[in-house]
């Protein structure tokens, strides 16, 4: 370690079953916040301390980018889901440290402007009825000047299977009514089709003018997707499962999707999804992150969007509340507000938010040292 470094000297987790936040400390005693990826977080936690903090102790905090290189590197026979959603805590936290260093935004210091940002109203809802549905979508319209949402189509995993028989016949042309034709609409479909299946369903989606059509086949099957994006005039998008940064030169090469979507949390944080963001960039493609909940994640994605080059016209923002992700409350303020289908990026130093003491009250903590 070179002299004068900014050396890491702890990192805790404050964790439940849902969502797991970390906080860095560094030898000068400055601080940065941030989270592990959401559902199961309590096991991430357990593999910060176990397969993350034993090769950040003692770094230098401010090479994030070396870091995450080296930590899946040294962690070479676990390449998978966990280790990089361990990842991402440290380095949002990390990102988070630079900023309040240098008194700028996470998207200052990517290059960006915080400002208000396009969202999507983004529904996780399958057991809705069509019509419930639609007057929801329209109810939020009017009331936060949404101009695109998102909704489900066919049963998650559905191998060519619906929620329930004829659901998502009757829920596109409803949406489509009562939105009117000024709303960007967009489906996710959640690996539910066979590539002859999506296609039909595609058909029917550009009648109706559904501009994003998201992961029409199980994600891990890019040769159907490929069939699907290739005969399919409108976007069809995927990504936010995958987590190896080689599955993404592949599916970008490729060209699988129009559009990507890798998730912050999911991927590993900042430092890589700035990579699958540049590999996109170079191939031509939007990048239009996941971010389905309103966790830190959501926060995240908005300063990143605020600097690629090669944004999408919005950033996703779920419209359930707390009736649906209890667990999505009270994490951090101020709380992400839409106006005029609008969510400001932050401009405080950082990610420009603060933890609310009484999440970290009801959470599990745990700490590693480099005593």
């Amino acid at each position: 370690m070179n002299s004068g470094s900014l050396q890491i000297s702890s990192i805790e987790t404050f964790s439940n079953r849902f969502v797991g936040l970390v906080k860095v400390r560094t030898s000068d005693g400055s601080e940065g916040w941030g989270q592990v990826s959401p559902y199961n977080a309590d096991i991430t936690a357990m593999v910060v301390h176990r397969q993350i903090a034993p090769y950040a102790l003692g770094a230098d905090a401010l090479h994030i980018e070396k870091l995450v290189q080296e930590i899946p590197e040294k962690e070479y026979k676990f390449p998978g889901s966990y280790l990089r959603r361990a990842l991402a805590g440290l380095d949002t936290a990390l990102w988070d440290l630079h900023g309040k260093l240098e008194n700028k935004s996470v998207c200052e210091l990517l290059g960006g402007k915080p400002r208000p940002f396009r969202v999507y109203g983004s529904s996780m809802k399958r057991d809705i009825t069509p019509q419930a549905e639609a007057e929801r979508l329209l109810r939020l319209r009017d009331e936060f000047g949404y101009d695109a949402f998102k909704f489900r189509v066919g049963k998650e995993c559905g191998h060519d299977q619906d929620e329930w028989p004829g659901r998502t016949e009757e829920i596109v042309p409803a949406v489509r009514q009562a939105i009117g034709d000024d709303v960007a609409l967009l489906v996710d479909s959640n690996s539910a089709y066979t590539p002859q299946k999506a296609i039909s369903v595609g058909r029917m989606l550009e009648d109706y003018r559904i501009c994003h059509f998201e992961e029409p086949c199980p994600y891990w099957e890019l040769e159907w997707t490929k069939q699907v994006t290739d005969t399919l005039e409108l976007d069809v998008t995927g990504g936010e499962q995958d987590c190896d940064l080689t599955i993404w030169k592949r599916m970008i090469e490729m060209r699988a999707v129009d559009v990507v979507q890798p998730d912050v949390c999911y991927l590993g944080g900042i430092a890589r999804t700035l990579k699958v963001a540049e590999m996109a960039r170079q191939a031509g493609l939007p990048c239009t992150p996941h971010s389905a909940n309103l966790s830190l994640v959501t926060v995240f994605t908005l300063h990143l969007m605020g600097a690629l080059e090669n944004a999408g016209p919005y950033v996703e923002f779920t419209i359930e509340g707390s009736d649906y992700y209890p667990w999505q409350e009270g994490i951090y303020k101020p709380a992400l507000v839409v106006e005029d289908g609008k969510v400001k990026i932050p401009d405080g130093p950082g990610w420009g938010v603060e933890i609310n003491p009484d999440f970290l009250e009801k959470s599990q903590h745990r700490i590693s040292t480099l005593d």
